[in-house]
């Protein structure tokens, strides 16, 4: 089949800040086409935030590479996250490549801070999963990626760290289209791997792209493939021009005719079949080796979505419930997302993603979640911790903005006059706590309101007083997750605590059916109440969380209080028998009760169903739920017996062992009590070679997983 192999040749060196800041200056009211808003998405350690750096210095964003291995990297500006060489928070910046604004989101790859992803996915239109060459699909790369596909985000992936020993370029694409379940389309080649990586071979233009060395501002030599590697890229390029046939029809009558296909012709395609996540174009480099990052930049303009190519968003009328679609246009009616919190010097600063409309400094918005206006004292362009100030922010922009009082993460900003709300985000809930108490008395004032501060960054993060001891408890997501939540107590608010040792979060379920009934009759405040509620409770299966339904026949009670009765129940759920931890997987049923004339009350009801309720869950043989962990450890061969035996030790139950990269990957679910101090004992069994993952699995009796 002819092949038109015209190209684009890529540009090499950095622009200069003084050009890049002309274009934030002039180009405020860039077309919507032309606005990328993208997020760096993996597994820790497979170079997301190497990746973003160099995008930032060939953008021309920065003038030097920061390097995560130096704590220098821009995007991981917290001191927290520069001591420990891993992204806590997710950074956002704008730079500009070619014609195109892109808004970057660099995200943790850490499973203790999945919300920074969660909450990024939400708001972004297209995602770059990066993937080490050397080990693949690791845990944390399946969960981001699953979670990129619940929003139906449009996915490019990059195999990084080529010049790794151990790579394995086709090993990695293997893993991708088995572990995530998708297809990924082959952009690219290496030319040699590993010490011998020096290039990729272009397989739609079929042109050899060559870095002359590692330097920053090495020169790419675009030539004719060489002759050794010609059979493998027709081989390759046979197969891309098949598969993206596959999902055209235009494309695939010109495919079975044998007709020319042009460069053109296939990018259009491609972008058409991304867009609508049929396939994830694939691309790979060595992004500490400067390698590959202009490659890449050209195929997030050309491929992912710009605002005007994902559906409009959905929301409903706050008073009638109706649903609003909201188009993407700068002279409609604002709509925006909250979908990040963050103090910085002291100063509310909320990130927000603009749907519809302009959002213009000084200007007032209503929030219909809390049914107040708030104004807006300044917007901000980011990059990172800085902050350039901006009067407006059209449809399609991230920005920071000043001045919100009231409002709070994944709540909706929109014009007072064309009221939206929009769906609130999920987050997940904590399952690990600690005790923390302050260390002084100037420390005891001020924890409070540094505890305030710090959970409206972090939905994830749970603060509750414990009746019995007095003790503050702080619940989170892991043990990093709280250990860096302590530390920044100290750095940043400069409040001093004792933190007690971790304890784990139960949840309590019953075992058998069970009924009860409990009366109220008193007088409160000068009036009398009464009611009368029988319940039932039933366990449900594993993970169905609660219910409540109403079986009694008509005239048993009136309706008007049947609300009333379920709060006392859902209360009720919130503190189990045994040790006051949630109730989950009950399902409650009304089955009786009675009513007299002009003592009923809401209070009362809402009393008599809570104490009901207890008393239920006293005879349904009530136990607890312990979180289990899946974990993967990464061990050599010659320490498996150890780390397999330990896991045992721990109640740990293995469920496969397999081989990766030259070491054994050893799967198992495991209690998280069993786990505090896992990284120390691992380290102590492998001689220091051996590292692994956990993530929450799901809930079960304690015991038995």
């Amino acid at each position: 089949m002819p092949v038109d192999t015209r190209m684009t040749p890529h540009p090499v060196h950095p622009v200069t800040n003084a050009i890049y800041e002309t274009h934030i200056q002039m180009n405020q009211s860039r077309p919507i086409q032309h606005i990328r808003n993208i997020g760096i998405i993996a597994h820790i350690d497979a170079g997301k935030t190497t990746v973003t750096e160099r995008i930032l210095y060939y953008t021309g964003r920065s003038h030097k590479i920061g390097e995560v291995h130096d704590g220098e990297a821009t995007m991981d500006w917290m001191p927290d996250e520069q001591e420990r060489g891993i992204t806590i928070t997710s950074a956002v910046t704008t730079c500009k490549w070619k014609t195109s604004d892109i808004h970057i989101i660099d995200t943790p790859g850490h499973v203790d801070f999945t919300i920074e992803v969660e909450r990024s996915l939400r708001v972004l239109d297209g995602a770059v999963g990066v993937f080490c060459a050397v080990g693949g699909v690791e845990p944390q790369s399946e969960t981001v990626w699953r979670q990129a596909d619940k929003y139906l985000v449009p996915k490019m992936a990059f195999i990084n760290k080529m010049d790794r020993v151990g790579a394995d370029f086709f090993r990695t694409v293997d893993m991708i289209r088995e572990r995530l379940n998708a297809e990924p389309l082959l952009l690219q080649l290496p030319v040699g791997q590993e010490d011998s990586f020096k290039g990729v071979i272009d397989l739609l233009t079929m042109r050899q792209m060559m870095w002359e060395s590692d330097g920053p501002d090495a020169e790419i030599r675009s030539m004719e493939i060489e002759a050794h590697l010609m059979d493998q890229a027709v081989k390759y390029r046979e197969k891309l021009v098949e598969r993206v046939a596959e999902s055209d029809d235009a494309l695939m009558d010109a495919y079975l005719e044998e007709s020319p296909i042009s460069v053109d012709q296939l990018t259009a395609a491609i972008r058409k079949a991304t867009l609508h996540l049929k396939l994830v174009p694939l691309l790979c480099g060595a992004a500490l080796k400067n390698k590959g990052i202009q490659p890449l930049l050209d195929a997030i303009v050309t491929y992912l979505p710009s605002p005007m190519d994902v559906p409009p968003i959905q929301g409903h009328h706050p008073e009638s419930g109706e649903l609003i679609q909201v188009p993407v246009k700068k002279n409609g009616p604002l709509v925006a997302l909250i979908f990040k919190v963050s103090m910085m010097e002291g100063r509310k600063l909320s990130f927000v993603r603009i749907y519809s409309g302009q959002l213009k400094s000084g200007a007032d918005v209503y929030n219909p979640s809390r049914k107040k206006k708030e104004k807006i004292s300044r917007i901000m362009m980011m990059h990172a911790n800085k902050r350039e100030r901006i009067e407006t922010a059209d449809a399609g922009s991230i920005v920071g903005v000043v001045g919100l009082k009231d409002s709070s993460t994944g709540e909706t900003l929109c014009d007072p006059d064309s009221p939206v709300l929009l769906e609130k985000m999920e987050f997940h809930k904590p399952v690990i706590s600690i005790s923390v108490e302050p260390k002084t008395h100037s420390d005891q004032e001020k924890l409070e309101q540094v505890l305030e501060k710090l959970m409206a960054e972090d939905p994830t993060l749970q603060v509750r007083q414990d009746e019995d001891t007095g003790q503050t408890i702080l619940s989170g997501m892991g043990e990093l997750h709280l250990e860096v939540i302590t530390s920044r107590m100290q750095r940043e608010f400069n409040t001093s605590v004792n933190v007690g040792k971790p304890q784990v979060v139960y949840r309590e379920s019953v075992g058998k059916p069970a009924s009860a009934s409990a009366v109220f009759e008193k007088e409160v405040a000068g009036q009398r109440h009464f009611a009368e509620v029988e319940l039932s409770i039933k366990p449900l299966s594993r993970g169905a969380g609660t219910r409540f339904r109403s079986e009694i026949p008509a005239g048993t009670i009136p309706e008007i209080y049947l609300p009333a009765i379920e709060k006392g129940v859902k209360e009720a759920m919130e503190y189990g028998h045994l040790m006051g931890y949630p109730v989950v997987d009950v399902e409650a049923v009304l089955t009786g009760g009675a009513y007299k004339d002009s003592l009923g009350s809401d209070l009362a009801y809402t009393v008599s169903a809570s104490m009901a309720c207890r008393e239920a869950f006293k005879k349904g043989e009530p136990y607890l739920l312990e979180p289990i962990m899946a974990v993967e450890v990464f061990v050599p061969d010659a320490f498996m017996g150890e780390v397999i035996g330990d896991l045992n030790a721990r109640g740990g139950k293995i469920e496969s062992i397999s081989s990766k990269a030259g070491s054994q990957v050893v799967a198992a679910v495991v209690p998280l009590s069993k786990m505090f101090g896992y990284s120390t004992a691992l380290r102590s069994s492998s001689q220091g070679r051996g590292n692994f993952t956990m993530q929450f699995s799901h809930f079960d009796k304690q015991g038995k997983n």
